[in-house]
């Protein structure tokens, strides 16, 4: 995803997953610590319903709406862990074998970085 756009400005976005369908808004952003840059976004998938967290990179930002490269399905199946709070690297690293990703390998980290300090939040 491209990484000048600030994370604070995807909240409120639509997002949709690859076949266009949507999927809900864009309710918080997770950064990684170390870096700063977006990871993953919290999806509020309906009225009543949980946010599902989904992953930044590879998805997309066109014409104002935040494009999902998977299914709806595999979305809203993700991991649960409630938003608002800190993701553990754990928590990142089932996240991202949940959607097939390979997780980044730090680069001069250590290896238990944290991830998902919510944007606008001190890290």
């Amino acid at each position: 995803m491209q990484t000048d756009i600030d994370p604070r400005s995807l909240i409120g976005r639509k997002a949709l997953d690859r076949n266009g369908t949507k999927i809900g808004t864009v309710d918080e952003v997770y950064l990684d610590d170390a870096t700063g840059i977006p990871e993953w976004a919290a999806v509020r998938t309906g009225l009543f319903s949980r946010d599902a967290f989904v992953p930044l990179e590879p998805s997309s930002l066109v014409e104002n709406t935040l494009r999902i490269p998977f299914e709806k399905s595999l979305i809203k199946d993700a991991p649960d862990f409630g938003v608002g709070r800190h993701l553990s690297p754990e928590q990142e690293l089932q996240l991202y074998r949940h959607y097939g990703l390979d997780s980044p390998s730090p680069t001069g980290t250590a290896p238990d970085r944290d991830f998902g300090t919510l944007a606008g939040e001190d890290p």
